[in-house]
């Protein structure tokens, strides 16, 4: 095994030499000199051997460190290339390990970087959705395959300004994007009217603003859910129809009967249940026109004392706290309707009456209704699918009460939620802007 002087060893050793030289030398020449001029003319001798050793020590470490210098300097410059020769020296050895690992690491880390951003940008050309990504000047500094498609037939986008590049796009995109946030459109592409979605978000890069905006194309999906929506309307239709058609076909039938006997005082009972069926199939097919007819809400400014006091007869509930002293802006036919639909259901859930409650909290921005009971509560699926068109776990259900009353509270530009209470029963809460 080769044995390497450390720096500090060498420094050592060659100034116990030169000192011993220089000794050496003081005593030959004192024998002509004094021991001062002695003692000098021996440090004198002995300097060119110190300079020359000191060289010879010092050599390998420099030239190592103008290597690490040079190579710190490329990794300045995201060149990571350039590696550093083993040293015969033990301290050096592990200086250039070092540099050389670290090299390593950011060799193998700006790979890996390399191979994300190739991998995102493949995903992001090859997506179907339009992205957009414009500067602080609005001008655009992204776009991908589907963007440049769109909007300028291929050709490329960025650099371009991006209200130079709307002037030449449909009205409805120029719309869409005037409005600043999230939208559904529908603009006429290759002569044909299709759905978009536009969302567009804002955020900080490189201390400068920047725009997102994504324009995906809905016309499928929509088209598929609107077919999925009219095979259950058509089928939820068809089994009342026969419900209510085939007893009154049957008891028609046994009402020519009847006549031809001698006594048709049961006729009475039949025709009785005919109109019973074709009320109740009056009143479905009425359900299915309200809720088709929904006119836009006319909002005016009622007191919360007065909706709660045009509800009483109805359903018996218990006022939940104080009421609002603010009064609150909507249309009192429409929202008086969601509130005697969720009573009704309260009611239906079998909780009693003293447990059914309606709470109203001004919450600055607008106001929560919430209406609870202590009935068996919601199961998961209820709660998954309680507000679909047309789901119902009533027998005799429609499933459109709690579906109306979201269209209504939306068109207020509200929102309606559903959650169990945790010491039992369910809640329903309405906001209100």
């Amino acid at each position: 095994m080769r044995w390497h002087w450390s720096l500090a060893g060498r420094v050592s050793a060659a100034l116990a030499l030169t000192a011993a030289l220089a000794a050496s030398t003081a005593v030959v020449v004192a024998r002509w000199l004094p021991p001062g001029p002695a003692a000098l003319a021996g440090m004198l001798v002995c300097a060119p051997a110190f300079l020359w050793l000191a060289r010879r020590i010092a050599r390998p470490w420099v030239r190592v460190v103008h290597a690490v210098g040079d190579g710190i300097m490329s990794l300045r410059d995201r060149d990571f290339s350039v590696s550093v020769g083993a040293a015969a020296d033990a301290d050096l050895s592990a200086l250039t390990r070092a540099y050389n690992a670290l090299g390593e690491v950011l060799r193998r880390e700006r790979l890996d970087l390399y191979q994300r951003e190739l991998l995102l940008d493949t995903v992001i050309q090859t997506s179907p959705m339009s992205m957009i990504l414009t500067d602080a000047n609005e001008r655009i500094v992204y776009s991908n395959v589907a963007a440049r498609q769109l909007l300028r037939a291929g050709r490329k986008l960025e650099g371009l300004e991006f209200a130079a590049v709307l002037a030449d796009a449909p009205a409805a995109l120029r719309e869409a994007v005037g409005s600043a946030g999230d939208t559904l459109f529908t603009m006429e592409v290759q002569a044909e009217a299709q759905v978009y979605h536009l969302a567009q978000r804002r955020f900080v890069l490189n201390a400068r603003p920047h725009r997102l905006l994504l324009l995906k194309q809905l016309t499928r999906e929509l088209a598929a859910q609107e077919v999925a929506v009219w095979k259950k309307v058509i089928r939820v239709i068809a089994h009342e129809l026969n419900n209510s058609l085939a007893p009154i076909s049957s008891l028609a039938h046994s009402g020519q009967l009847l006549a031809q006997a001698p006594d048709p005082t049961q006729l009475s009972r039949v025709f009785g249940t005919i109109g019973e069926r074709a009320a109740h199939l009056a009143s479905f097919i009425d359900g299915y026109a309200r809720f088709a007819k929904l006119p836009r809400p006319r909002p005016q400014t009622v007191s919360w004392a007065q909706l709660l006091g045009r509800l009483e007869g109805t359903v018996r509930f218990r006022i939940s706290g104080a009421l609002p002293g603010r009064p609150g802006t909507f249309d009192p036919t429409q929202i008086e309707q969601v509130m005697i639909n969720l009573l009704k259901n309260a009611v239906e859930s079998g909780s009693a009456a003293e447990d059914i409650s309606v709470a109203i909290r001004d919450e600055n921005t607008g106001f929560r209704i919430e209406v609870g009971d202590r009935g068996s509560g919601l199961s998961d699926a209820t709660l998954r699918d309680a507000l679909l068109p047309f789901y119902s776990t009533k027998a005799t259900g429609s499933g459109l009460g709690l579906t109306l009353c979201r269209e209504i509270v939306e068109a207020h530009g509200g929102r309606l939620s559903l959650l169990n209470r945790r010491d039992g029963g369910a809640l329903v809460s309405v906001w209100l802007p």
